[in-house]
């Protein structure tokens, strides 16, 4: 079987050009073309240019650009079925008196589309009629040739062990959610004194550093390439079937995600905020600072942001007394580095440097990008919606699926790269898994150790003690 090249050489910055990989099937039949780059086209018409025959194979550029955009139009089992059905229609592959010297020549080609379908969009193969027409197809080229039989098994079993790693890592993410408590509780009934804190569980940033790394590369690892699309799907105006998109989303790998940023933010906000002695707080937020510049330094973005996204909630932020304790020089660095600013503008700058270091990079150390993923996330959505997904003429708008394409294909890239360091379970465990204080829990942990400053606060403070304290 063809090995399918990494997803850095696909995209360059001209698109698909049709010099390369012109066949005589696609000769403007329904594509629009300038300068030899195709810009739109009908559905139809792109779906056919996704079929090999045996003249023609399409560009693999072409392939996934189509295969991450066409969700927003059609079901992938609607896709799924117009291929299969294309590929035994024009390939004659349907009925007994079958040619077998055609099938060699288009067997590989059906199976090298297949394999490129299955290992970039593999949960797309969670629905049962996907894999129906899966099997279906394989086994008609399967029946052709003995010889196809043995890479049929390959796809076939490469896929569900996919399938079955995504569902592991479902469990544990449910696992883990079920265990989480509030921190609260958790000092209603352990004395403060005997309750670990970060520092306890691991007091070198490098290595806590190292462990963000651990987890940002395995959730980033199962956040498949549609996702990004599916999060923002709208009914498309041309299909009639109304509940089309009813039981589309697979997955919550995404918002998995995301959610986990949100913990980080709000673990180092708790880990600040919850030492009595403010010489113990202060050195805390100095131990935050090294594990954030570690972050920058290894090029895990996501963390970086999480942690001074955490120490700039307000319940720490007020907290004067210990910041002036802080020597802040550093945090002032890592703050300019993620300065939201012209949109991101520092940040962008560190990340294309981060990028290029890994293109060229020799060791997976120097190959980790894990971009700050809210901002690519949003980088992606306002692309969406700046640009129409029809033309007026009813063309799919197939430029604006080659930007979305050319962004998406550069995550792929990164969200492959092993992670280097050693996994310390202990460390993990703790990130993953110990309690946090809620948002009013936090403020009111900022009263204890700096009392309110005004009324508004004084009120505040009252209030959340009547609240939670009579909540526990």
């Amino acid at each position: 079987m063809p090995q399918t090249p990494p997803f850095a050489a696909m995209f360059d910055s001209s698109g698909y050009n049709r010099n390369l990989y012109q066949s005589k099937e696609d000769n403007c039949g329904g594509l629009y073309y300038h300068d030899n780059n195709l810009l739109s086209g009908s559905l139809e018409a792109l779906i056919q240019h996704l079929v090999p025959n045996v003249d023609y194979y399409p560009d693999r550029t072409y392939i996934f650009t189509f295969l991450l955009s066409s969700r927003l139009f059609m079901h992938p089992y609607e896709l799924m079925a117009k291929v299969c059905h294309l590929c035994m229609e024009h390939q004659r592959l349907s009925g007994p008196g079958t040619d077998k010297s055609r099938i060699r020549k288009i067997a590989p080609k059906i199976l090298q589309l297949l394999t490129e379908w299955t290992e970039t969009f593999p949960y797309d193969f969670r629905d049962e009629r996907m894999m129906r027409n899966l099997k279906e197809l394989a086994q008609r080229i399967a029946n052709g040739d003995e010889m196809y039989r043995k890479n049929v098994q390959q796809i076939i079993q490469s896929l569900i062990r996919k399938l079955a790693s995504l569902s592991q890592y479902e469990e544990v993410l449910a696992k883990i959610n079920a265990t989480s408590t509030d921190r609260l509780t958790v000092l209603k009934t352990k004395p403060q004194s005997i309750q670990r804190d970060i520092i306890t569980v691991c007091n070198d940033p490098y290595m806590l550093a190292q462990q963000l790394t651990h987890i940002e590369l395995e959730r980033l690892n199962y956040i498949g390439p549609e996702e990004f699309v599916q999060a923002f799907v709208q009914k498309d105006p041309l299909d009639n079937d109304q509940s089309c998109y009813a039981d589309r989303k697979k997955t919550r790998n995404l918002e998995a995600y995301v959610e986990w940023f949100n913990r980080l933010s709000y673990l180092v906000a708790t880990e600040i905020c919850m030492p009595v002695k403010k010489k113990h707080r202060a050195r805390m937020i100095e131990y935050f600072i090294d594990v954030a510049r570690e972050c920058f330094n290894i090029g895990n973005f996501n963390s970086l942001m999480a942690i001074i996204s955490g120490m700039n909630m307000s319940p720490v932020s007020r907290l004067k007394k210990t910041w002036a304790k802080v020597k802040t020089a550093k945090f002032d660095i890592l703050e300019h580095q993620m300065d939201p600013s012209s949109n991101f503008y520092n940040y962008r700058t560190a990340l294309r440097g981060a990028a290029q270091r890994s293109l060229t990079a020799h060791s997976n150390r120097e190959k980790i990008v894990i971009p700050f993923f809210s901002l690519l996330i949003k980088d992606i959505y306002f692309l969406n919606e700046g640009c129409a997904n029809r033309l007026p003429n009813g063309h799919v708008n197939f430029e604006k699926f080659w930007e979305l394409a050319k962004q998406v294909s550069e995550f792929m890239t990164w969200k492959q790269v092993e992670c280097p360091f050693e996994r310390d379970r202990k460390i993990l465990q703790y990130l993953l898994t110990a309690p946090v204080f809620s948002e009013d829990a936090l403020y009111m942990a900022s009263y204890e150790s700096e009392g309110p400053e005004n009324h508004i606060e004084k009120d505040r403070w009252k209030t959340l003690r009547s609240t939670l304290l009579g909540r526990v």
